[in-house]
């Protein structure tokens, strides 16, 4: 197992905190990006492992864990962006994307803005592929929902849940561990600059009705980019169906689909989830793709 180290460095002035593992072995490079509520920290025990043979990073995006928390910009372009040049400052023009629900919509937006900077693209849970998704997210969007954040992160409910999670380990009924950092996720919310940031990365890409990016009209785009899927069964936040629907819909896709888990399947299953990366990335020759490519593939009807 390779040791997890954790780091910082100012960009544009504001300080990014990220785990890093593998770099002395060397191997291709590997970014994991997080979902809205999470943090890097999920990635750790995959990180243990999936080092042994790449070189592996998992920053706290701007608003999330222990990174900074501006005003500013929270979408999907700025996050890539962000992501891009925390890359340039480490050193790494060339990456293989990782990304986690919302992740996964930046990794997606990552491949679209900077194609020549992507290697691979991977895909756990992702958000961006389809409508659906969990009610308390679409509830988050909501006008007040910034008022009500606070009452639901306050302390009195972070006690009521201690409480009951030490009522449970007395009872040896364990929590699940996507409940647990979802407990996490919600108890962040206390802070203003991280409800802050929550409220404006969830309406930059939800509302009500659900999700409101949708990357599938752009995939054609990456047609020579490898994909790899992955998703748990039992994901009560962005249904296996999207998964599946978009391993039909794009040749060449990959998808392996973890019958035994939900939403997090890198708290759940980390050991299996680190393999199957490892073996994607060992099997999966690096791309370089050309930006004239796609200006090409711009200027051709879809349906041609």
């Amino acid at each position: 197992m390779a040791d997890v180290v954790w780091s910082e460095i100012p960009v544009h002035g504001h300080r990014v905190r990220y785990a890093e593992s593998g770099a002395a072995s060397g191997g291709p490079v590997v970014v994991l990006v997080h979902g809205i509520a999470s943090r890097a920290a999920q990635w750790e025990s995959v990180m243990a492992q999936l080092g042994d043979t790449c070189h592996v990073i998992a920053p706290d995006l701007l608003g999330h864990g222990e990174s900074a928390k501006p005003r500013g910009d929270y979408s999907l372009g700025a996050h890539a962006c962000g992501i891009r040049d925390l890359m340039a400052a480490l050193g790494h023009d060339r990456v293989s994307l990782v990304g986690h629900s919302l992740g996964g919509g930046i990794a997606m937006q990552y491949a679209y803005q900077f194609p020549e900077r992507v290697e691979r693209l991977a895909l756990v849970c992702s958000g961006g592929l389809g409508r659906e998704v969990s009610v308390f997210l679409r509830a988050a969007t909501l006008p007040g929902s910034e008022l009500v954040l606070p009452l639901l992160a306050g302390s009195w409910t972070r006690a009521a849940a201690g409480r009951v999670r030490s009522l449970l380990d007395l009872a040896r009924v364990p929590v699940p561990k996507g409940l647990a950092e979802c407990l996490v996720g919600v108890g962040s919310m206390s802070d203003r600059g991280t409800r802050s940031a929550f409220l404006h990365t969830a309406r930059s890409v939800l509302d009500p009705a659900g999700q409101r990016v949708d990357a599938r009209d752009r995939l054609y785009l990456a047609a020579d980019l490898p994909l790899f899927v992955v998703w748990g069964r039992k994901d009560a936040i962005i249904p296996v169906a999207h998964g599946e629907s978009l391993a039909a819909s794009v040749p060449g896709t990959t998808l392996e689909v973890f019958e035994q888990s939900g939403h997090f399947p890198h708290l759940t299953e980390p050991a299996r989830l680190a393999a199957v990366l490892a073996q994607w990335v060992a099997s999966t020759p690096a791309v370089r793709l050309d930006p004239s490519t796609l200006t090409s593939r711009l200027r051709t009807p879809v349906s041609a």
